[in-house]
C-alpha cells in the first residue's frame, strides 16, 4: 500500500482529487436512484398521504356530524325537560285546585249536615216541649181540679167545665209569666 501511494505520487496524481470515472459512476447511480425514487416511491408516499388526509378529513367530518347530532339531542333533551317541568307544574296546580274544591265541597256538606242536624234537633226539641206542655197541662189541670174541688167542696168532675177552668188558669199563668219576663 505504501508503494501504491508512492506510485501515485510519482505520476503526479493528487490523492485528494477523485477520479473522473468514479464521479461519473456515482452521478449515474445517483440519477438512477433519483429516477426510481421520483417515479415509484414518491407517488406511493403521495398516495398514502392523500389517503391519510382523506381519512383524517372524513373522521373530522364524522366528528363534526356527531357533535352536531349530540348538540341537537341535548337541545331536544333540554326542551323535553322544560316541557316535563311545565307539565308537572300544571298537574300540581290542578291537584291544588281540585284539593281546594274537594275541601270546599266537604265544608259545604258538613255545614249542610250541621244545619240539617240542628234543624232536626230544633224540631225534636219543639215536639218534646209541646209534649211536655200537653203533659204538664193535663197533670196541672188534674191537680188544679182536685185542689179546687177540695177548696170549693163540690165535685168538679165535669170534664168540659174542668177543662175550661184549667185552660183559663194556665192562660192566666202564661200571661203573668210573659208580663214578668218583659219587666
Amino acid at each position: 500500500m505504501n508503494e501504491a501511494l508512492i506510485l501515485a505520487a510519482e505520476e503526479g496524481a493528487n490523492p485528494l482529487v477523485p477520479n473522473i470515472w468514479e464521479i461519473l459512476v456515482t452521478l449515474l447511480g445517483f440519477a438512477v436512484l433519483m429516477f426510481i425514487v421520483v417515479k415509484f416511491v414518491v407517488p406511493m408516499f403521495e398516495k398514502t398521504f392523500a389517503e391519510r388526509t382523506e381519512a383524517i378529513e372524513g373522521g373530522l367530518a364524522k366528528a363534526e356530524a356527531a357533535q352536531a347530532e349530540a348538540s341537537a339531542a341535548l337541545d331536544e333533551y333540554k326542551q323535553q325537560l322544560i316541557d316535563a317541568r311545565t307539565e308537572a307544574n300544571r298537574i300540581r296546580e290542578e291537584a291544588r285546585s281540585e284539593g281546594a274544591q274537594i275541601l270546599a265541597d266537604l265544608k259545604a256538606k258538613a255545614a249542610a249536615e250541621s244545619a240539617r242536624i240542628m234543624e232536626q234537633s230544633q224540631v225534636t226539641i219543639e215536639a218534646e216541649r209541646q209534649a211536655a206542655v200537653v203533659s204538664l197541662r193535663s197533670e196541672v189541670g188534674a191537680l188544679a181540679t182536685e185542689l179546687a174541688s177540695k177548696i170549693v167542696g163540690e165535685s168538679l168532675a165535669d170534664d168540659a167545665r174542668s177543662a175550661r177552668v184549667v185552660d183559663r188558669f194556665l192562660d192566666e199563668l202564661e200571661t203573668s209569666q210573659n208580663a214578668g219576663a218583659v219587666q
